[in-house]
């Protein structure tokens, strides 16, 4: 038995709305934007499974459409103010509150910031990584081999903790 859109519609919904909105919130800062970003994904989503023939799991069918809402959006926020490469980025708020739970907060919004300042391919890759998506899974999303998606999320890491390094005093002798 085939299902219709709206028994698609309402199995993703369950499975992939939290995934969808951390989406929303990867790619946009400003959250009244992000809440319109996840309502422009489920409207893509809605009117895409009138498409939907299975020749794909429905996961992967969800974070397309997702993905493919979210590139475009950014895409057009592109347009406005230039995007600065990751390495290039030095000016981040530092961590000055003691609090535990502060921190964090701090350090989340941190690396949100710096993952919407990478190109969308590459923030799309790490976003689906932080989701718990296999290499093998992003690629088939993405378009992008196993091995391209691997390597992504490697230099991504590596970019990222780099910016939570605690510089060394070079000169200090032992």
């Amino acid at each position: 038995m085939t299902q219709t859109v709206d028994q698609l519609y309402r199995q993703a919904g369950e499975e992939f709305a939290p995934a969808l909105a951390r989406l929303a919130r990867a790619v946009e800062r400003d959250a009244e934007k992000a809440r319109d970003l996840e309502q422009e994904m489920h409207c893509a989503l809605w009117t895409s499974l009138a498409r939907f023939k299975g020749d794909c799991a429905l996961k992967t069918w969800v974070y397309r459409v997702a993905h493919n809402v979210a590139a475009d959006h950014v895409s057009k926020a592109t347009r406005g103010p230039k995007k600065v490469p990751l390495e290039e980025i030095d000016a981040l708020p530092a961590a000055g509150n003691p609090e535990s739970d502060a921190a964090e907060a701090l350090v989340l919004q941190q690396v949100a910031q710096l993952i919407r300042a990478l190109p969308p391919v590459d923030a799309q890759t790490i976003v689906l990584w932080l989701e718990g998506e296999s290499a093998a899974e992003i690629a088939e999303i993405t378009g992008l081999s196993s091995g391209a998606v691997a390597t992504r999320v490697h230099r991504i890491k590596a970019l990222l903790a780099g910016h939570f390094e605690q510089p060394t005093d070079k000169g200090a002798k032992a």
